[in-house]
C-alpha cells in the first residue's frame, strides 16, 4: 500500500492541456513588447485565471514564458487559465545590465506586467478562440516563485520602498483576489545581506504589514540563501508571519530554493530536486486556491490533512 498522502477526496479529473506562445499585448513604453504564453485546459467552463509570475534564477529560459512547466501544466490540466509573461528580467531578454533605474529585478514592471495581462483579456481570448465565453474574470489569483514571490507579494498588498526616489511603492492589483507565494523574499531591512542591499535595494524597504489578501506562502526548510539574507530559511517564512489576514504557511523539509523543481522538468538549477516535495507543493498550491476562490470550500483542509498526516510527513502546515 503506498505511503502518498491522498490530497482529494475524489479522483481529479484532469484535461488536455492547450498552450499558445507567444502572445504579444500591447505594451507602449515597455523595453520590448510584452509577451505570453497561455494554457488552458482543454475541455471545461468557468475557468478561473492565474497569473504566473517566473523567477530571476540564472537559467536561460525557466526564468521566461518558456519555463516553470511543473506548475504551469499541473494547474491547467485542473481547471486554471494560466497567464505567463515574460518579464523584463528574463535573461532570454538581455536587459539585466541595461541602463535602467529598475535593472536587473524589474520589480514595478513586473507588477505592471500583470496588470496589463489582465486588461486585455479580450485579445487574450481572441488569441486562442477556444476559450471563448470560458472564462471567469471574477476568480483572478497570482502565483509565483522566488522574485516571481516578490511580484505576488506586492499584487497582495505588500509594499516596499522605491530606491530610485525615496517613494512609497504601492501596487496592489485588487482585481486579484488571493495568490500563493513561493520562495518569495521575506522583509528587508536589518534581514538583508550586505549584497543585497547593495546589488537588489529595492528589498531594502519590503514590508507585509497591510497584505490581507489571503496567501499560501511555501518555504523551503533548507532555503538558506546567504546572498540575500542575514536570516537563514525562515526569513522565507515572513509573507505569512508578518502579514495581517488569511494566510497559510507550507514549510517542506529537505527543500531549497527550488522547492524540489517547480520552475522545469529536470531543471539543472533545482539542487534539491524532489518529485514528491514538487507535487505536494503544487497540489497545496492547487488546493489553496480552490478554497479561497470559493470552487471547494473543503480542499485545502483536505489537502493540508493528507500532507501533515501521512507516515512520513513532507512538510508542515500553519494556517492563521
Amino acid at each position: 500500500m503506498s505511503d502518498t498522502p491522498r490530497y482529494t477526496r475524489d479522483v481529479v479529473h484532469t484535461s488536455a492541456v492547450l498552450s499558445l506562445a507567444p502572445v504579444t499585448l500591447p505594451s507602449p513604453g515597455r523595453a520590448v513588447p510584452l509577451q505570453l504564453r497561455v494554457s488552458a485546459p482543454a475541455s471545461g467552463t468557468e475557468l478561473p485565471v492565474v497569473l504566473l509570475s517566473h523567477g530571476h534564477g540564472p537559467s536561460n529560459f525557466l526564468s521566461s514564458l518558456h519555463g516553470y512547466g511543473p506548475l504551469r501544466d499541473f494547474l491547467a490540466a485542473r481547471g486554471f487559465l494560466v497567464l505567463q509573461p515574460t518579464h523584463l528580467d528574463s535573461a532570454t531578454l538581455g536587459l539585466r545590465d541595461a541602463d535602467d533605474p529598475e535593472a536587473p529585478l524589474y520589480w514595478r514592471s513586473r507588477a505592471t506586467d500583470m496588470a496589463a495581462v489582465l486588461d486585455h483579456l479580450d485579445q487574450i481570448e481572441e488569441a486562442l478562440p477556444s476559450l471563448r465565453g470560458r472564462v471567469d474574470r471574477d476568480r483572478t489569483a497570482v502565483v509565483g516563485h522566488s522574485m516571481g514571490g516578490y511580484t505576488a507579494s506586492l499584487l497582495l498588498g505588500a509594499r516596499s520602498v522605491d530606491p530610485t526616489d525615496g517613494s512609497p511603492l504601492v501596487l496592489a492589483e485588487p482585481r486579484v483576489k488571493a495568490g500563493v507565494l513561493m520562495s518569495a523574499p521575506g522583509s528587508g531591512g536589518e534581514a538583508l545581506s550586505a549584497y543585497a542591499r547593495e546589488h537588489y535595494p529595492v528589498l531594502a524597504g519590503t514590508e507585509f504589514s497591510r497584505m490581507s489578501a489571503p496567501a499560501l506562502v511555501i518555504a523551503g526548510a533548507e532555503d538558506d540563501s546567504a546572498h540575500l539574507s542575514v536570516r537563514g530559511p525562515g526569513w522565507y517564512t515572513d509573507p505569512y508571519t508578518l502579514a495581517p489576514g488569511r494566510k497559510a504557511l507550507l514549510q517542506l523539509f529537505g527543500a531549497g530554493h527550488a522547492l524540489g523543481g517547480v520552475s522545469g522538468y529536470d531543471a539543472a538549477e533545482a539542487d534539491d530536486e524532489n518529485p514528491e516535495l514538487a507535487a505536494a507543493a503544487l497540489w497545496l498550491t492547487w488546493a489553496f486556491l480552490r478554497t479561497e476562490l470559493g470552487l471547494d470550500k473543503e480542499a485545502w483542509d483536505v489537502a493540508s490533512e493528507a500532507l501533515t498526516s501521512a507516515p512520513t510527513p513532507l512538510g508542515r502546515v500553519e494556517s492563521k
